[in-house]
């Protein structure tokens, strides 16, 4: 079983192959599939079928490419736009009359499609097909093995498109089915709001992966009720505000590791329960002092490692990569003389030494880079 979905030891370690792969796949989509052939067929590309014979996932994808538009469109909408169905939402008893409104938006047209490119482009799918851990899933023939086709981005993409597919055949086109999945894979939040607050779900994400995991969700279409009482082992968000008492209709229940409490919430959707559970997380882990800093990354900073350590610390995002300048000079003798610099963009403080060896130089600075930077980074 790979490790990357080795989370609760007492949900998969007894699963076969194929019920371990609907397992991990539904929960982290949050839908359960009624015919489980079109879930597989989500992940069968046609150079399988070419070698085997069999249905393939090309169709699913041109669904799911029209579904996830139609999806991204109402989620802009939404977001942006007036509500132009908010009576209905209210009990009858509390409706005031109200005549019917013109819809209007925030954004204007140029600035939904520059968004909606931005969500549904080939990258953030990518993104997110990997975050769920999926391509290890893909069932291809020999030639795309061979090619390692499942790393490439269009091949996730076609991948994230044709699960949104599978679901909407499933659900017989049920959209508020299907925008519930869509949100719940894309995460539109946190790429729209571009920073303006933490994106929780992507921080569990990432402490999770340290461990070699993927967090375990389960969804459920309930709401709060003060007369059911929780289990001692979950930490519970009780709705508050708009939530509170009928709206949040939707509950997200998270592991993150077995030996830790799991963390429940409720939202207007499932996506938004996920979010508010991992924010109950990443708090509990902040409290508790649990949280990875930078000197975790590193065991044992070393003169002769401190170029590739410092490389490893810009490739998960602590900083951009390293940049090197070289200067050759001799001495009375005509012997060579390295003066190398290093520099991080995010860094104001430059370092340099000097070898007679460009590449001892070389590690000289990198070292004092790296105790820096595991002296000095702060988190954001």
């Amino acid at each position: 079983m790979p490790l990357s979905h080795l989370l609760l030891k007492g949900v998969f370690c007894f699963m076969d192959k194929k019920e371990y792969f609907e397992t991990v796949v539904q929960n982290q989509i949050g839908y359960e599939f009624k015919n489980q052939k079109l879930l597989r067929q989500a992940f069968v590309r046609k150079s399988y079928t070419e070698e085997n014979g069999g249905e393939n996932n090309e169709v699913l994808e041109f669904v799911g490419d029209t579904v996830l538009s139609a999806s991204v469109m109402r989620y802009l909408t939404t977001k942006y736009g007036n509500d132009l169905h908010i009576q209905e939402k209210i009990p009858a008893g509390f409706r005031v009359p109200q005549e019917p409104e013109e819809f209007h938006s925030e954004k204007t047209e140029g600035e939904l499609t520059r968004i909606k490119q931005k969500l549904v482009e080939k990258k953030t799918l990518a993104m997110r097909i990997d975050e769920m851990g999926f391509t290890e899933f893909l069932i291809m023939g020999k030639g795309d093995i061979e090619q390692n086709m499942a790393e490439q981005p269009s091949v996730k993409e076609d991948l994230f498109e044709a699960i949104l597919g599978a679901v909407a055949l499933d659900t017989n086109y049920d959209y508020e089915i299907i925008q519930n999945v869509a949100e719940v894979m894309l995460r539109p939040d946190s790429i729209v709001d571009n920073g303006e607050e933490a994106d929780y779900v992507r921080l569990i994400y990432e402490w999770d992966e340290s461990f070699g995991c993927i967090p375990y969700f389960r969804y459920k279409n309930e709401r709060y009720s003060l007369y059911i009482p929780s289990s001692p082992e979950v930490i519970e968000v009780v709705p508050q505000g708009r939530y509170y008492p009928t709206n949040a209709n939707h509950s997200c229940e998270m592991s993150i590791r077995n030996d830790l409490p799991r963390f429940k919430a409720y939202g207007l959707s499932k996506n938004e329960a996920r979010k508010i559970a991992c924010k109950a997380a990443y708090d509990y882990l902040v409290e508790h002092d649990l949280l990875f800093t930078i000197c975790d990354e590193i065991d044992e900073p070393s003169i002769e490692m401190a170029i590739n350590q410092l490389e490893i610390l810009a490739r998960r995002g602590y900083f951009s990569i390293p940049r090197y300048d070289y200067t050759e000079s001799h001495d009375e003798d005509g012997n060579p003389i390295w003066h190398v610099e290093c520099h991080i963009d995010e860094i104001d403080v430059e370092f340099d030494s000097e070898s007679s060896s460009k590449k001892q130089a070389k590690k000289e600075v990198a070292f004092e880079m790296l105790q820096y930077v595991l002296d000095n980074y702060e988190e954001e």
